[in-house]
């Protein structure tokens, strides 16, 4: 299965509250929506990360293939760029790291640029709207429905940086 496959299921949801969220005028229950999105939103971003990093390691050896989807099998949440880079990438290499570290920063000038908006912001963000909400119940009041969607969006190009990264 390919990585963007995971990413259906954040954008199913997507797609269904985005017809159900313009009848929504209690703001407490779109924030809760928030919430609720930058949670499916980080769980297919985890689901992604691991299918991307075991499918490299099996490709490369059988045995390394099990390993690494041993070690991926609970990630928990820990996706935020800095430990793919130094946690997870560096297991495979400077060569690796090298190559996510230029990918991602081209991908971000050019975003910012064609977008106006840092990609990697948006990926960060995400994570803390969902971290706030999945483990300290916090409702975030200052982020809007749109914002999350597009935050999901945008994050989606760290993680295809990550694809075209770890290949042979």
């Amino acid at each position: 299965m390919s990585y963007v496959n995971h990413f259906r299921h954040a954008d199913d949801v997507i797609a269904h509250l985005d017809t159900v969220m313009p009848s929504i005028t209690d703001p407490l229950l779109q924030a809760k929506y928030v919430g609720f999105v930058s949670v499916a939103a980080v769980t297919v971003y985890e689901q992604a990360v691991k299918e991307i990093f075991i499918n490299f390691a099996q490709r490369k050896h059988k045995v390394l293939g099990n390993f690494t989807e041993a070690y991926f099998h609970r990630i928990n949440g820990k996706i935020k760029i800095k430990v793919i880079h130094d946690e997870y990438i560096s297991k495979f290499g400077d060569k690796y790291q090298k190559r996510f570290k230029k990918k991602l920063g081209k991908a971000s000038k050019d975003y910012l640029v064609s977008n106006r908006r840092d990609l990697k912001s948006s990926y960060a963000n995400l994570i803390t709207w969902r971290n706030d909400f999945a483990h300290e119940g916090k409702i975030n009041s200052t982020t809007t429905y749109r914002e999350v969607v597009q935050a999901y969006e945008d994050g989606k190009e760290v993680i295809h940086c990550l694809a075209e990264t770890m290949t042979r």
